[in-house]
């Protein structure tokens, strides 16, 4: 069965830091691009940084680059987040999702702003929410 959870999420001061995990299973984790993505309320979801599992390769939206570092663990297959200096903005639902190492599927999950039809499996969010 394939899985993906995202944990980590919760409530923090703006300035503050929060590390979330993508943990997978149920497939081979270096074929696949593995991106985070967030949603807030009332908002369309949008990708926040994705990186390929096989040779590291790594994106970020704009908002975020210089704040959060995706990270990977392949003995764990599990991707991390690490998410610093928040800001009330960065408050939403993540959630983590896989795409294959395929062409033109990878470039479509890679690239900013990723295809979200890129994706095929998604896992489910975790709330992180950030005070003023």
């Amino acid at each position: 069965d394939v899985q993906l959870q995202a944990s980590g999420g919760g409530l923090v001061q703006a300035g503050g830091s929060l590390r979330l995990s993508c943990a997978t299973s149920g497939f081979t984790f270096d074929d696949y691009v593995i991106g985070w993505f967030r949603q807030a309320p009332g908002k369309e979801r949008e990708g926040v940084s994705c990186i390929s599992s096989d040779d590291g390769s790594t994106d970020y939206a704009d908002s975020v680059r210089g704040r959060f570092t995706i990270s990977s663990d392949n003995a764990k297959n599990t991707v991390y987040l690490q998410m610093n200096s928040l800001k009330p903005e960065d408050t939403a639902v993540y959630f983590c999702a896989r795409a294959p190492l395929v062409d033109p599927i990878s470039a479509q999950a890679l690239n900013f702003p990723p295809r979200t039809t890129a994706y095929d499996r998604w896992g489910r969010g975790t709330l992180v929410t950030v005070s003023n």
